[in-house]
């Protein structure tokens, strides 16, 4: 019996473009046009269509598609839904719209992408038997939220951590820097991709890295939490499939980020063997805790031997973006056979293989990516273009070595 998924995915993305795809070689891609596409309701046999949903959510519904399960996808954006999405607008913080999209397709399995999400209302629907969670709706609640991570690991399962303390308002936060001390490192309980992220190195730094706090999470104003600098060798993601037959690693992934965004990614990443066994324990041990079934993006510091446990995300990271050529398996694959109950017998790592990101700055509704033709004559490298169709600010897409020589016109 084929299985209806919901992927509750970020804020849809249009005009995607990509380069060597063979992991999406089968779909029909968006054009100038898409916004004629017809809604096609997800029934066995039906020819889906996935437009612009985020890379990570894209790769998800493929490999399932591949696999012969039906998905459709949610979205808080209105005017690009297509053919297997929903061609709705709501917020998944919406507790009341959340349930009902979910009440309304009956879908078997549940995946949240988004972060900002009513996690209490998965956790009730769950409960309710009314659709299984992935990995669980306890994963998902506790891994939101930095403060329930935190505590989860340092408190309940006795793992090395930076020390930290947790402050909701700016007299408790002021304090809990004295007791710190500078540098320290701020973030709000609810953000990602560096959203909201600061380190205070001085007085000078309190106040303004406070109100940065308030301004990026993901639920607006309130807790924060304060990190001590750890003395760190590097930083690894070790990506951790929880799956029937039990527990699997792929090899170590090395990445550089700034300003709490990753940069650069590379597999494998050397480490002691005693590092290692350190690094996998930790990642079974908060994996098992939070329990289900998926691939986990347990994040780590390692200094010598000793290895920090920093944060985990419960669905493929973006640093394993390296994986669609690092491994035979990609992190999506093993994620979709984790949920699927299917068997993973080996992990191949198929030799040193690395991933850079593209960095778009600026303000527009027209990005452009050109060169590629001499970009892409580096030999044994893809190169991904993502396609959002506007900057502002910030914006990233994945390469292979091959950034530096895509030009980029605004």
């Amino acid at each position: 019996m084929r299985k209806r998924w919901m992927l509750l995915s970020k804020k849809w993305r249009c005009c995607e473009v990509w380069v060597e795809s063979r992991a999406l070689a089968d779909f029909t891609y968006c054009n100038d046009d898409y916004r004629n596409t017809i809604h096609i309701d997800c029934k066995e046999g039906a020819a889906l269509r996935l437009w612009g949903i985020g890379q990570g959510g894209r790769d998800r519904i493929a490999t399932v598609r591949s696999r012969g399960y039906c998905s459709r996808c949610v979205s808080r954006c209105s005017g690009d839904a297509s053919g297997g999405s929903l061609p709705c607008r709501f917020d998944a913080r919406w507790s009341r719209a959340l349930r009902a999209i979910i009440e309304s397709e009956k879908p078997d399995i549940v995946i949240p992408e988004v972060e900002a999400i009513a996690t209490d209302t998965l956790a009730e629907l769950e409960q309710e038997r009314v659709a299984t969670i992935i990995p669980t709706a306890r994963a998902t609640q506790l891994t939101m939220n930095r403060e329930g991570i935190r505590r989860l690991a340092a408190e309940e399962l006795g793992l090395l951590t930076s020390p930290f303390k947790f402050a909701g308002t700016f007299e408790d936060y002021s304090a809990a820097i004295r007791e710190i001390g500078m540098p320290c490192v701020i973030k709000p309980i609810m953000s990602s991709s560096g959203k909201g992220q600061s380190v205070v190195k001085s007085e000078a730094d309190i106040e303004t890295s406070w109100n940065y706090a308030q301004e990026g999470g993901r639920a607006g104003k309130g807790k924060v939490i304060i990190e001590g600098f750890v003395d760190f060798d590097y930083e690894i993601t070790l990506l951790t499939v929880r799956h029937v037959d039990g527990t699997s690693f792929c090899d170590p992934i090395g990445h550089i980020q700034v300003d709490g965004d990753y940069r650069e990614s590379w597999q494998p990443h050397p480490m002691s063997e005693t590092a290692l066994k350190n690094a996998q324990h930790i990642a079974e041990s908060v994996t098992s805790s939070l329990g289900g079934l998926g691939i986990f993006g347990v994040e780590l510091f390692v200094k010598g031997d000793l290895v920090y446990f920093s944060e985990v995300s419960p669905r493929p990271h973006d640093t394993g973006m390296v994986t669609m050529v690092s491994q035979d398996l990609p992190q999506f694959a093993l994620h979709a056979r984790a949920i699927l109950g299917l068997p993973i017998p080996a992990i191949r790592q198929l030799g040193p293989s690395a991933s850079a990101v593209i960095l778009v700055e600026g303000h527009s509704e027209n990005v452009a990516f050109g060169n590629l033709e001499n970009a892409l004559r580096e030999p044994d490298t893809q190169l991904r273009l993502f396609g959002k169709p506007k900057v502002a600010g910030k914006a990233r897409a994945k390469a292979r070595k091959v950034s530096a020589a895509v030009e980029v016109s605004l």
